[in-house]
């Protein structure tokens, strides 16, 4: 069976439940079984909610591929459902439908852009995994977009007055750092600089040429879709010597005649000119968001950031993340800490909060995201917005008003039902 068709004969299951009749019934986009999709069903379930009936990835994908579209499928009659968009990862099968998809909407041939790496249509089927590997970025994030463009459409074709939690639209905007950031600064929403060049940034020798330019010496190098540190790199050069160092997640290595890239889920710290132009060429001719390094606000000589979410305009659970190297991501082993333990008082709080909000309302068209802030070193601090994650309410150990985080969502939903279109 489909997983569209059960979404049909779960939906109409609902007529069959008295108590739920004006629930808005959810469809959960996602992978099954990995922990968002568990942790909102949970959620739900503890609340007293009907689940949400989940259209995996997977089969959506393959769906496509075999030439299939969401209208062949589900019916045009089915009352209008609240759609979650959740994250593709944690799912190999997935990744390599992405990939699949982003050979099909190649268009570098119009733009002019070749990305460092790239697999044909039968290369991507036949690829098997590699723990940790980065496969073609730009390639996967083709596939991606081009994924959220059919869920968008043909969503609206079943159901023209469907809700989305977050647009389409706007996650691929939030996924791309290099748009995401000029979005947020069209907006009047504090972000750190980047490094501006008259011509694409496009290599290391770019790079290095554009700093100088600049008069920048140390930059934030951001693969432009990645997550979880994936492809980022805190650069530095000594003006003085020329000596260089990289400090990042990602790890290479030769296979076949050219250089792999994986993340490997700890720092390595590069120095060799050789290897930094290699790690540098890859990046940059995938895309790459590259910022003013900015000294971060300490905590016990830890540099911190705070993931704060929000969703329906709402700041709630924030969680601080404290690192002595420059990357600050929890999967690497660094500390979290509530904000309250370690004693932020209230101004730099509100700073926060008030920057989390600002970037969520350059999105109207979407409902929740966990934002990204920290906050300048000095006395009189700043705020900056690093990052705008559509999918960053996954958040352990933490609570606000006593919920979780996604029941706080769902019981938000309840009170006050979405109503942008």
């Amino acid at each position: 069976m489909s997983g569209f068709t059960k979404i049909v004969e779960s939906l109409h299951q609902l007529d069959d439940v008295p108590d739920l009749d004006r629930e808005q019934p959810l469809v959960l986009i996602g992978n099954p079984h990995n922990r968002r999709t568990q942790g909102m069903q949970e959620a739900r379930y503890r609340l007293g909610m009907k689940p949400a009936v989940v259209l995996p990835y997977a089969q959506l994908l393959q769906n496509w591929r075999q030439g299939g579209t969401i209208v062949d499928i589900v019916d045009s009659n089915l009352p209008v459902p609240l759609v979650r968009i959740d994250a593709p990862g944690e799912d190999w099968e997935v990744e390599r439908e992405l990939l699949f998809l982003g050979v099909m909407n190649d268009t570098s041939c119009l733009t002019k852009e070749m990305a460092a790496e790239a697999f044909t249509a039968e290369q991507v089927l036949a690829l098997e995994q590699e723990w940790g590997r980065i496969y073609a970025p730009a390639q996967w994030f083709r596939g991606w977009k081009a994924c959220l463009d059919r869920i968008g459409r043909e969503t609206r074709e079943i159901w023209p007055e469907v809700r989305f939690m977050n647009d389409p639209a706007d996650i691929q905007l939030m996924f791309d750092k290099r748009t995401c950031q000029q979005h947020l600064y069209s907006q009047g929403v504090h972000v750190p600089p980047t490094l501006q060049s008259s011509l694409p940034i496009r290599s290391y020798t770019d790079l290095r040429t554009a700093m100088q330019s600049a008069g920048m010496n140390r930059v934030f190098v951001k693969l432009a879709c990645g997550s979880g540190a994936s492809g980022v790199v805190a650069y530095q050069i000594n003006p003085r010597t020329g000596d260089e160092i990289a400090i990042t997640t990602m790890g290479m290595e030769q296979a076949q005649g050219k250089t792999i890239f994986y993340n490997e889920g700890r720092l390595r710290k590069y120095s060799r000119n050789g290897e930094v132009a290699a790690l540098m060429n890859w990046l940059c001719a995938e895309g790459a968001q590259i910022e003013r390094w900015m000294p971060k606000a300490t905590f016990d000589q830890r540099a911190y950031d705070i993931r704060q979410l929000v969703a329906g305009g709402q700041a709630g659970h924030a969680i601080m993340r404290l690192s002595r190297t420059p990357i600050t991501n929890l999967h690497l082993r660094n500390e979290r800490m509530l904000p309250a333990e370690a004693g932020l008082d209230e101004q730099r709080m509100s700073l926060v909060r008030t920057a989390a909000q600002a970037a969520m309302s350059a999105f109207p068209n979407s409902w929740s995201a966990g934002i990204d802030v920290m906050l300048t070193s000095d006395s009189n601090p700043r705020a900056y917005v690093l990052d705008v994650n559509p999918f960053g309410d996954l958040l352990y150990r933490v609570e606000h008003h006593g919920l979780g985080t996604y029941e706080w969502e769902m019981e938000l939903l309840r009170k006050e039902p979405i109503q942008h279109a």
